[in-house]
């Protein structure tokens, strides 16, 4: 029989859809189950992005440009002008999906056994897409008592190597919540000057900040254009996960044009989503205002709710939209597992994203979940009293 690669076989599966399976059988059962472990935002995708594709007369579907459409970068460029960021449709290629454009980034700045330097804990994909490009993860780790702030900075200091290529980081962080000040920001920018390495900064999350906080972009700091590469979508922002459409970002010329080349090599990306997306950049502001007002609600009593089940510890985000909350088990993965598997209340029981995948250390996260509260006040509060429930009945604590 022939065999699969090594890399296939390191391939890591995802945390946050490993378990559908216990999830789908659950519901042949009968059980209804409430999805905490994935970010699918239930807020309705802006109306004049459906009207785009509803009210398209395209007779030939055809390939657009490799980098996008050049009126779509244009008005990309224009957005980020309006969040204070100044870059042009040329230094702007349109993917599909963050995640190609974390795979271009990742193509183009490191070779096989280049290292990465990633504050943990980490989206968990990125672990897939270091894997896939051949590239090893150099994890950091910050941790819940300090609600997942930037690690010391004289920790990036000593795992840099001479196979160090990048930084990355996530702002608003995935799965934490976490969003870096300016000054983290800057910090890390001294940093990556001084070692001559990147900055990447996956920033799918940036308009959803809370308490008054703001969001800061790296492309936002003037000396760091050669060092800087920011990771963009569509998919969270106007709650289009299903359009597949994001772009990578830098000022760099080098790193674009050979990101351009991994971009030729899948043709294009699609183009009825691109119609979609840029039909949503005209989405007014005052979705955004109510849609962050929601988020801080469920987040407000999802917060609450957990912090009254005994021996439950969660981080307080302040962006994005979701918490990682440690559980008195010793095996979340088995606990999640065994919540689909065998506990229902009601005719209910929830899905978690165990959080170990969102980590590189081994070992480390075995005891928490990933939280996404992209769902209604009342289906939160249930899924906690469901939860409690749960770790009451668990026997495997």
């Amino acid at each position: 029989m022939p065999t699969i690669s090594e890399k296939g076989k390191k391939m890591p599966a995802s945390p946050i859809r490993k378990l559908v399976p216990y999830a789908e059988a659950a519901k042949k059962r009968g059980t209804h189950v409430i999805h905490l472990n994935i970010g699918q935002p239930d807020i309705k995708t802006p109306k004049v992005a459906l009207d785009a594709i509803r009210n398209n007369t395209i007779e030939v579907l055809a390939y657009s440009m490799t980098e996008g459409s050049e009126e779509y970068r244009k008005k990309i460029a224009n957005y980020y002008k309006k969040n204070d960021i100044s870059v042009s449709h040329e230094e702007i290629i349109v993917t599909t999906g963050g995640s190609e454009a974390l795979s271009f980034a990742m193509g183009t700045i490191m070779d096989p056994d280049d290292e990465i330097i990633i504050p943990e804990p980490f989206y968990a994909n990125y672990n897939g897409f270091a894997t896939a490009s051949g590239v090893n993860v150099v994890p950091i780790v910050s941790t819940l008592e300090n609600n997942f702030s930037l690690p010391p900075i004289a920790e990036f200091e000593k795992r840099i190597t001479s196979k160090t290529k990048a930084i990355l980081i996530c702002n608003p962080g995935n799965p934490t919540g976490y969003l870096y000040t300016e000054e983290e920001i800057k910090q890390l920018a001294e940093l990556v000057k001084k070692h001559n390495l990147f900055l990447v900064a996956d920033e799918v999350y940036r308009e959803f900040t809370y308490d008054g906080t703001e969001h800061y972009s790296i492309l936002q700091l003037p000396d760091l254009e050669e060092h800087a590469i920011v990771v963009d979508s569509v998919s969270k922002r106007y709650s289009m996960c299903g359009a597949r459409i994001g772009c990578l970002v830098s000022k760099n010329k080098t790193v674009m044009d050979t990101a351009l080349k991994f971009a030729q090599a899948r043709l294009s990306p699609p183009t009825f989503a691109q119609i979609a997306s840029e039909a949503a950049l005209d989405t007014p502001q005052e979705y955004f205002y109510d849609v962050i007002e929601e988020y801080v609600e469920r987040r407000n009593i999802l917060i609450s709710e957990l912090q009254k089940i005994d021996g439950v510890k969660v981080a307080v985000p302040k962006g994005a939209f979701y918490c990682v909350v440690e559980l008195p088990v010793a095996d979340a993965d088995d606990f999640a597992q065994w919540i689909l598997e065998s506990f229902e209340m009601d005719g209910e029981t929830v899905m978690v994203a165990p959080a170990a995948g969102f980590y590189a250390t081994e070992g480390l996260g075995k005891n928490q979940i990933r939280i996404a509260y992209v769902l209604e006040k009342e289906q939160l509060i249930k899924a906690v009293h469901i939860l409690s429930e749960a770790l009451n009945t668990f026997p495997n604590k």
